[in-house]
């Protein structure tokens, strides 16, 4: 061990306040959180809003700390891939992520939900589960992994498609679908679509290359990532639709203690007031998309009652049933969901 290294431990020992880990002493000692995402970079007026709902929150976390606390954004997963987002914030190797909470499957099952077919229908019953049972189970399971909900965002989905829309089950037979989730891939191979994972920001090159021909994902991707271009076919998710994507702000639990509870209290605060910038930026979304694909020469779609209860009909069968079929905790998850239809 060299001098300096023994001296900083030393220091360390003989203050316990400042006894943390390596990553957590950073965050706390510079009074700064860095928050990474996996969509284009813009401005705090311009741009994505879920990059601008981060660099609002982090200018306004700088404003009422005085500056002692600030965020960073890092777009486009500039930081670290997309998938090691969640993952890194639950051990703390990130501070913060806004990220499709689906994502997150592989390691906790119950985060599936945030993107079930069928199991959310409209903005306000998505808004209603922060305060309902499921959004209570919901954010004690992510506070068991390590991660804390800073705000809830919800988006409304859509479908890009390069040969044709998808509006009913049946057009989506013989198609190569991005879903989005692994309970969309299921309603998808029932359908009989042939499904591709692959995070958003991916969506793009595999459309242009012809790997895929069509992508189900939120109405801000569909534009940020400006696959008007390599898909002429919108499916739009105003008005109706048969599912709603879960995007929350999130912050690493281990980060979050050992904050100063004035900072904690200042970051839950401020995370809440983005959720209306949220849901108005989402809705705006959900119009523009129509047009920008209308301009760049294509065609918007919009769901009726009828289409969107043969999707929900098919996610009963196959994906609720496989959800609640995981374990304990996933059925009590999606029966608190379902008591919010």
């Amino acid at each position: 061990m060299n001098e300096t290294r023994r001296n900083i431990l030393k220091g360390l020992a003989a203050s316990p306040a400042l006894a943390l880990s390596p990553n957590l002493l950073w965050a706390q000692s510079a009074g700064e959180l860095k928050i990474s995402h996996q969509f284009p970079g813009g401005t705090a007026t311009e741009g994505d809003f879920r990059d601008r709902l981060c660099r609002r929150f982090s200018a306004e976390i700088n404003k009422r700390t005085n500056g002692a606390l600030k965020g960073t954004v890092y777009p486009g997963s500039s930081l670290m891939k997309t998938n090691a987002q969640f993952s890194s914030v639950r051990k703390g190797a990130l501070d913060m992520t806004l990220v499709p909470l689906s994502y997150a499957g592989g390691e906790v099952p119950e985060t599936n939900i945030g993107l079930m077919p069928g199991i959310v229908t409209s903005y306000e019953q998505a808004v209603s589960w922060k305060k309902a049972e499921i959004g209570k189970a919901l954010s004690n399971i992510l506070a068991d992994k390590g991660v804390l909900i800073v705000s809830w965002i919800w988006q409304a989905g859509g479908v890009a498609s390069r040969i044709k829309p998808i509006i009913e089950p049946e057009d989506a037979k013989g198609l190569k679908v991005r879903g989005g989730s692994r309970e969309m891939d299921m309603v998808l191979k029932a359908a009989g679509s042939t499904v591709l994972t692959l995070p958003s920001n991916e969506i793009y090159a595999a459309m242009q290359t012809g790997a895929l021909d069509a992508a189900m994902t939120s109405s801000t991707s569909l534009i940020s990532f400006r696959l008007e271009e390599v898909g002429k076919a919108l499916t739009t998710g105003r008005g109706k639709t048969y599912w709603f994507m879960f995007e929350p702000l999130l912050i690493s639990r281990a980060i979050f203690e050992k904050l100063p509870k004035a900072q904690q209290d200042i970051i839950m605060a401020v995370g809440a007031e983005m959720e209306a910038f949220a849901l108005e930026g989402a809705r705006a979304d959900d119009q523009a998309v129509a047009t920008v694909y209308q301009k760049a020469g294509g065609k918007a779609y919009d769901l009726n009652d009828a289409a969107v209860k043969k999707w929900q009909a098919i996610a009963r069968e196959t994906a609720w049933k496989d959800f609640a079929g995981k374990n304990e905790s996933c059925a009590r998850i999606l029966k608190l969901a379902e008591a919010t239809l």
